[in-house]
C-alpha cells in the first residue's frame, strides 16, 4: 500500500513538473516566473520519501525533461531537481532555515557551473562572454545614436562604464555564487508558502540582527587587500582573478555584516521597524553608501559592537 501511494504521488508530482518546465520551456515570458516553481515538486517528494527514492525520482525527471522539451531541458532538471532534493532533505532532517537556504544554494552553484563548464568545453559557448558582449555593442550603438543626434556623452563616464562590463569577465565565479544565492533565495520565497500548504514543515528564519560572519572572513579580507597592493599581479592571470573575486565577494558580505548591525542597533534602541528598512532602501539607491556601511560592517565584526550595546 505504501508502495502504492508513493508511485502515484511521484507520478502526480512529475506531471506537475512536466507541466511547469512546458510553460518554462516554451513560453519564455511566462518561463521567467514558472521556472522558480520547478524545485516544487522536488521538495515536496524529497520531504517525504528517502534518498533511494530521491534518486529514482531525480533519474525519471531527466528522462522526462528529455521527453517533453529537448537535450537543452536536461540542465533545468539537474539544476532544478537537485536543488529541490537538498532543500527537501534537509527539511525531512529538519534543518535550520539558514541551513536551507545554504544547501539549496550550494546544490544550485554546483550545477550551474557544471553546465557552464560543459557549453565552454563541448559546444564553444561562453554565455557571460557573449553577454557582455552584446551589452558593450548595445552601448556603442546607443553612443552612435547620441553622436548623430548632436548629443555628445561624458567620455570618462563611458569609459568607465564600459571598463565595469568589462570586469565581468573576471569576476566569472563571483557572479556564480552571487548567483545562486540570490536564485535560491527568491525560489524559497515564492515555493515554501505554497509547500508549507502541503503540511511541510519549514523552519522559520532568525531574525536579520542577529546575522554574525565568522571572524575569519575579516582576516581573510584583509589578506586579500594587503596581497593586492604588495604582489600587485598582472591583470588577466589566475593570482588577479582569485584576489579580485575573493574581495569583491567579501566586499559584499561586510555590507551585509553592516546592515544587520544597523537592524540590531534599531532594534536595541526600539526605533520604529521603518527606520532600518527606510535605511536599507537608500543604500540600494544611494551606491555612496555602500563604503559607510561596508566599514561598519567591518568594525562591528573586528570589535563585536554588538556586545558593548547590549552591555551599555
Amino acid at each position: 500500500m505504501k508502495n502504492v501511494r508513493q508511485l502515484t504521488t511521484g507520478a502526480l508530482l512529475l506531471a506537475i513538473y512536466a507541466a511547469l518546465l512546458l510553460l518554462t520551456t516554451y513560453m519564455p515570458i511566462l518561463g521567467m516566473v514558472t521556472n522558480l516553481f520547478l524545485v516544487l515538486p522536488f521538495i515536496l517528494f524529497a520531504y517525504k520519501n528517502d534518498r533511494k527514492s530521491m534518486l529514482v525520482f531525480f533519474v525519471a525527471s531527466i528522462l522526462l525533461s528529455l521527453i517533453v522539451g529537448t537535450i537543452f531541458a536536461i540542465p533545468l532538471a539537474i539544476t532544478f531537481g537537485l536543488t529541490g532534493l537538498v532543500m527537501g532533505d534537509f527539511i525531512r532532517e529538519k534543518k535550520s532555515r539558514e541551513a536551507i537556504y545554504f544547501g539549496g544554494s550550494i546544490a544550485f552553484l554546483f550545477t550551474v557551473v557544471l553546465t557552464y563548464a560543459i557549453s565552454v568545453a563541448f559546444f564553444q559557448i561562453d554565455f557571460i562572454d557573449e553577454t557582455i558582449a552584446a551589452t558593450k555593442a548595445s552601448i556603442e550603438s546607443s553612443l552612435s545614436i547620441m553622436e548623430s543626434l548632436g548629443q555628445t556623452p561624458n567620455e570618462k563616464e563611458m569609459e568607465e562604464l564600459l571598463a565595469g562590463i568589462e570586469a565581468g569577465r573576471y569576476l566569472k565565479p563571483t557572479l556564480f555564487v552571487m548567483a545562486a544565492f540570490l536564485a535560491v533565495f527568491f525560489i524559497q520565497l515564492v515555493c515554501f508558502p505554497i509547500a508549507k500548504r502541503f503540511q511541510v514543515e519549514i523552519s522559520n528564519w532568525k531574525p536579520f540582527r542577529y546575522l554574525q560572519l565568522p571572524k575569519s572572513i575579516l582576516w581573510i579580507y584583509l589578506f586579500s587587500i594587503i596581497a593586492s597592493m604588495i604582489f600587485n599581479p598582472e591583470e588577466g592571470s589566475f593570482a588577479f582573478m582569485a584576489i579580485v573575486n575573493i574581495a569583491f565577494l567579501l566586499q559584499w558580505l561586510m555590507v551585509l555584516q553592516g546592515l544587520a548591525f544597523i537592524y540590531y542597533f534599531s532594534h536595541a534602541k526600539k526605533f520604529p521597524r521603518a527606520v532600518p528598512i527606510m535605511f536599507t532602501i537608500g543604500v540600494l539607491l544611494f551606491p555612496q553608501l555602500l563604503y559607510i556601511v561596508r566599514i561598519l560592517g567591518i568594525i562591528d565584526l573586528g570589535f563585536d559592537l554588538r556586545k558593548r550595546i547590549k552591555n551599555q
